[in-house]
C-alpha cells in the first residue's frame, strides 16, 4: 500500500468528468463493492492498489457522494466551499482553502 496524497478536508476535482468536492474520508485502497468496480468501463477502470476517496461532490447540477480513485483525482485550483448539504455535518468550518478536520474523526 502507499501513502494517501490527499487527506481528509481537501478540495478535489476530477481528472476526467466535471465535478469537484471535498475528501470526508480515505481507504488505503479499494474499499467497495465487486459490482461497483465492475460497472465501470474495463478501458478506465482504475486499479484497486490505490487509495481511493469518499467525496461530498458537486457539478453543476446536483450534489452528491462519489468514490474515486487517487489516480483521478486533482486539487482543485478554484478552492472555494462546496454547496454540498452535509459539509457541516462531516467537516470542520472552511478555512480559505480546505476544511478542518471534524474533532473526533479517526481518518
Amino acid at each position: 500500500m502507499r501513502a494517501a496524497k490527499f487527506g481528509i478536508g481537501q478540495l478535489v476535482r476530477h481528472r476526467l468528468f466535471p465535478f469537484r468536492g471535498v475528501i470526508f474520508d480515505v481507504d488505503p485502497e479499494f474499499a467497495n463493492t465487486e459490482e461497483w468496480w465492475l460497472a465501470i468501463p474495463e478501458d478506465v477502470r482504475p486499479p484497486k492498489d490505490q487509495p481511493f476517496y469518499r467525496l461530498l461532490a458537486e457539478n453543476d447540477d446536483s450534489t452528491y457522494e462519489a468514490y474515486v480513485s487517487e489516480q483521478n483525482l486533482l486539487p482543485d485550483p478554484d478552492g472555494g466551499p462546496v454547496r454540498h448539504p452535509h459539509v457541516d455535518d462531516m467537516l470542520g468550518p472552511f478555512m480559505g482553502d480546505r476544511y478542518e478536520r471534524r474533532a473526533g474523526v479517526s481518518n
